[in-house]
């Protein structure tokens, strides 16, 4: 029987290995990676940076899931992998064989590519991690006791723009709610060509409405922006143009896991892997890897670079795939192989509004306009949709349950979404 090891336990590996536990019959041993001791819903980072939720709000015990549901569970991460004898060495020096192996570590952030960029020994904040959401909510509370210039963007490189405007617009609200707004005039700065691209060009409506918003706000912002280098309350670009700030959450860009980095032939020179349509390594045969661990290429060429958003939704159906492939692979699943769509819905909540940024599919057309349908909606109900879905998000993960059937048809019936579909020939016929 077969030993399947999923690296990562967030958003992708979780969801990922339950779906491979339902697959799979009880002689084959599923077994989770993790180095945190707490599956995160990441999303939710931003509310607690925020003060709004507590830590504990947005997380599970990884140890009481996988008893629960029977997974093996190795809280350790690795530092090691050798594909050809299929074997990895984590941290604690223990090893692990493995026969298939399905990679959703996330993302590392590129945290030295900009001199000053923080919070590690930096002097901005992100809400990339838990411990990150917890710094910055720390200083949070400080710069609400003597508010100034706030200051919110993203790296050149950085293909993950949600959080960025999530949190400049939830930060606007709460300084208004506060009676806290005038003191603090806030500007976004980023490398996206407008604003309301978010990585994903053609959405219709997103760059008019996001605009809207911000004007309305009173949010300065500047676009195609690189920013050099951060000193203790200023922030430098490109162009010669500085920004003071008294409080500054600047997103990253992301990098690979560094084991990826560091294995020959494994990611490319970042660390992403690429990967057949399947989700299957295009060396490595029983190498999978899904989520921000996969290499997508980011079709627009812009002034400044930017990454390709792997949104939630998009790593949820990698990982749905890459499970029922290795289920096809062991012979559990009569089914042809399966291949994600990377159909993505993105809600953002903006205070007392927020926008809902569709693009079905984000790849797979050389035009925009040839997708089957793209567009952004505004209102609070976006809120009221994405309050709904992480709570229901975090129960499943306490349920056992991957990416249910149930869920796979609301997104259906009533976004016009689907997770994946089959592919009728070679799964090496297409990158994803």
């Amino acid at each position: 029987m077969a030993t399947v090891v999923v690296i990562g336990a967030g958003l992708g590996g979780l969801p990922t290995a339950y779906e491979l536990r339902h697959y799979l019959s009880a002689g084959h041993r599923v077994v989770l990676v993790s180095q945190e001791p707490n599956f995160t819903f990441i999303p939710g980072l931003i509310r607690v940076a925020l003060d709004l939720n507590p830590l504990e709000h947005v997380q599970l015990d990884l140890k009481r899931l996988a008893q629960r549901h029977r997974l093996e569970l190795v809280q350790s991460g690795v530092v090691a992998l050798d594909p050809t004898q299929q074997r990895m060495t984590f941290a604690n020096g223990e090893t692990l064989n493995y026969d298939y192996l399905a990679i959703a570590t996330g993302a590392s952030l590129n945290l030295a590519a900009i001199p000053g960029l923080g919070p590690h020994g930096g002097y901005t904040h992100s809400v990339c991690t838990p411990d990150h959401a917890v710094a910055a909510r720390t200083a949070w509370r400080e710069f609400l006791e003597n508010p100034g210039p706030l200051v919110v963007g993203a790296a050149p490189g950085a293909g993950c723009f949600g959080p960025a405007y999530e949190f400049m617009l939830m930060a606007d609200w709460e300084l208004r709610r506060r009676g806290l707004r005038d003191r603090a005039p806030i500007t976004y700065i980023t490398p996206e060509p407008y604003v309301g691209h978010l990585g994903v060009s053609g959405i219709k409506n997103a760059e008019r409405l996001t605009a809207a918003l911000m004007k309305k706000r009173g949010i300065h912002s500047i676009t195609n922006a690189e920013i050099t280098r951060i000193e203790p309350n200023t922030i430098h670009t490109a162009d010669g143009q500085s920004f003071p700030f008294a409080y500054s959450m600047i997103l990253p860009s992301f990098l690979g896991a560094s084991f990826i980095r560091n294995t020959p032939y494994l990611g490319n020179a970042k660390g992403f892997i690429s990967t057949h349509a399947d989700g299957r390594h295009r060396t490595f045969s029983n190498i999978y890897a899904l989520g921000v661990a996969v290499e997508l290429k980011q079709p627009d060429q812009t002034p400044v670079p930017i990454g390709l958003p792997k949104s939630g939704e998009m790593t949820e159906a990698m990982g749905l795939a890459v499970a029922h492939n290795i289920a096809v692979e062991l012979g559990e699943l009569n089914a042809p192989p399966s291949t994600p769509t990377l159909e993505a819905l993105c809600f953002a909540e903006f205070g007392d509004t927020g926008i809902a940024y569709m693009a079905v599919p984000v790849l797979g057309h050389p035009n925009p306009q040839d997708r089957r349908f793209s567009v952004a909606m505004q209102g609070p109900w976006v809120n009221w949709t994405k309050a709904a879905f992480e709570a229901y998000f975090i129960k499943k993960m306490e349920w056992g349950l991957g990416v249910p059937w149930f869920e796979r048809l609301g997104l259906k019936t009533l976004f016009g979404v689907e997770l994946t579909r089959s592919l009728p020939n070679s799964p090496q016929a297409s990158q994803v």
